[in-house]
């Protein structure tokens, strides 16, 4: 199988990035074929912004929507946007490896998603009519693949429980893992996290070096994340809210994950 390592960390000698490379050893040693984006090491361009786009004069205003959609239907993106949506068709599994900073990803990752995700690819495709909204939220380009986060957070575990002042985990990446990855297609995986980053002894890394093989083989037979597909009855049409009868009366990340009884 094929798989594609989206890394943002700076420091090739972090934990973040040594994690990274414990993922690469144990796929290539099943022998897939692995790819590494090492943003930091590439100096990915962060901002997205007229000189994404060639067709668009300096004078004139950047709408980014219709410039992105412009150059992807016309092959005139930047060759280095280019090269990560290539990656992303060429993949089967698709691997995020970043530090919770903030609550979210670095900088320069949320820069790889607004400039690689152009619009006619990621988003602001399909048809739209009375059963249809578009195809996102579980269609999408990236249908048939597969993604997840590997994920390392400084704070303890149950800083980031139910009840833990900085909120559930599984909330915070909500965003990403529906947002940035169900939305265009992917099927996604629960995530790899490991917590107190800042106090892992070298024990706390083998433990966590094992965990990660132990996931990689078997990650195929990982249930992913439930998310509910926008399309296939559970939502409204055209509104996209989720029907009166589904989850009645709650609210809440949890109400778009499809549980064995509503």
């Amino acid at each position: 199988m094929k798989y594609l390592i989206v890394h943002a960390h700076p420091e090739p000698q972090s934990l973040t990035s040594s994690l990274k490379d414990v993922v690469v050893k144990e796929l290539e040693s099943q022998g897939h074929e692995v790819r590494v984006s090492d943003l930091y090491a590439q100096k990915w361009k962060t901002s997205i912004d007229s000189n994404d786009f060639e067709q668009v004069s300096k004078n004139e205003r950047l709408a980014i929507v219709q410039a992105s959609q412009d150059a992807y239907t016309r092959g005139t993106l930047t060759e280095d946007v280019k090269k990560e949506q290539e990656k992303i068709f060429w993949a089967d599994t698709v691997i995020f490896s970043f530090p919770l900073w903030w609550f979210s990803m670095p900088a320069i990752l949320k820069g790889w998603f607004d400039r690689v995700y152009s619009c006619g690819l990621a988003y602001g495709v399909g048809e739209y009519n009375a059963s249809h909204w578009g195809d996102r939220y579980g269609e999408g380009a990236f249908s048939g693949k597969r993604a997840m986060l590997l994920v390392t957070v400084g704070g303890s575990e149950v800083h980031y429980s139910a009840r833990g002042i900085s909120g559930p985990l599984e909330d915070i990446l909500f965003p990403i893992n529906h947002g940035m990855l169900f939305y265009p297609g992917f099927t996604v995986l629960p995530p790899i996290v490991l917590h107190n980053t800042i106090s892992v002894t070298e024990q706390g890394f083998q433990n966590a070096s094992n965990e990660i093989r132990q996931r990689l083989r078997n990650i195929y037979s990982i249930r992913p994340i439930p998310y509910r597909k926008q399309n296939y009855g559970d939502y409204l049409i055209p509104s996209l809210v989720l029907r009166d009868d589904i989850k009645s009366g709650s609210k809440g990340f949890s109400i778009h994950k499809n549980g064995m009884q509503e």
